[in-house]
């Protein structure tokens, strides 16, 4: 059937619109600083005052929420900034509900940003090498998203893959009375050559091994269902499989599966590939990036977490996806 473009937008079989768009935000300490990520163009680590600027600007674009990252100024094996109560992700969420009531904060419950070793639990160093210590590091992943949930965060996302991790967060805000903060759960998250960009972003590169004792193998479909089931069982509200592009099979799996609130993480790498293709003249970047969000939301998300939201919303407010 011949169809106007009209009609085609009509009958679209799936939508996409800035209200699935949650721009990430990376906060540090001082005033007026914006450092720009060499391999993230348009990405900046921003002080409290330009994060609010920035947060600004993308509401005024549509954007209706920010998941937040911390770089804190000191590091240690206990990842003490994590849930100090002057953090600097405390402080962030304390100035945003201030000054964007309306804006939804989520914060990323993580410890390897605050470890002076990288890695996103406590490690325990022997003779023959290390080993993450993964129940010892739930109480203080509890203890950090306790904090950011005090601080006034809407909602907490855990991305560490420690095991029992959403369990221990439920119980711990629920204990405290705060069992209204939902969680979203880094649920099916892979150990991924495509965090590369975000490694220098966060500040938050492994001194020595990899995560691939805890995040999952690029080649394990049903463990990442597996996972998705627990972390569900364990009170997750959303759910969330990263990277994204290069795991629509896993993210139409998860949906068709479980009939969850899904998240897709558009990725550092995805991010910094299309910037780069771009800026070569190779592709068109407002149609590529577009497309990419579209095939997500085709394979089942809810939600999109991308470093182009504030783009996305605008090209979307400027006539959308071409027809």
């Amino acid at each position: 059937m011949r169809q106007s473009a009209a009609l085609r937008r009509m009958v679209a079989e799936t939508t996409l619109s800035a209200n699935h768009l949650v721009l990430p935000l990376f906060v540090r300490g001082g005033k007026k600083q914006r450092r720009a990520i060499g391999s993230m163009p348009g990405v900046f680590q921003l002080s409290i005052d330009e994060l609010l600027k920035e947060a600004t600007a993308a509401v005024a674009a549509g954007v209706p929420a920010v998941l937040l990252f911390g770089i804190p100024d000191d590091k240690d094996t206990k990842a003490s900034g994590a849930y100090a109560k002057n953090g600097i992700v405390q402080q962030a969420v304390r100035a945003l509900k201030k000054e964007l009531p309306d804006l939804l904060v989520i914060t990323d419950v993580c410890l390897c940003e605050y470890m002076s070793h990288g890695h996103c639990g406590l490690v325990h160093e022997h003779p023959h090498g290390w080993e993450i210590e993964n129940d010892p590091s739930l109480k203080l992943l509890a203890r950090t998203a306790l904090s950011h949930a005090e601080a006034g965060a809407d909602m907490v996302a855990p991305s560490d893959m420690m095991d029992g991790r959403v369990r221990a967060i439920r119980q711990a805000l629920d204990q405290q009375g705060l069992s209204r903060i939902p969680i979203i759960a880094y649920a099916a998250k892979f150990a991924s050559a495509f965090y590369g960009p975000f490694r220098e972003a966060a500040e938050s590169a492994p001194k020595f091994g990899d995560r691939r004792s805890y995040q999952m193998s690029p080649a394990n479909a049903e463990e990442a269902l597996r996972e998705v089931a627990l972390d569900i069982a364990e009170g997750a509200d959303v759910v969330m499989v990263k990277p994204a592009l290069a795991y629509l099979d896993i993210l139409q799996r998860v949906k068709a599966t479980f009939g969850y609130p899904t998240a897709a993480y558009a990725v550092s790498g995805e991010y910094s590939m299309i910037k780069a293709a771009a800026a070569n003249g190779w592709i068109d970047e407002r149609a590529v990036t577009l497309e990419s969000l579209l095939a997500m939301r085709r394979a089942g998300a809810d939600i999109l977490i991308t470093y182009s939201a504030v783009d996305v919303a605008r090209w979307l407010k400027d006539g959308g996806i071409p027809a």
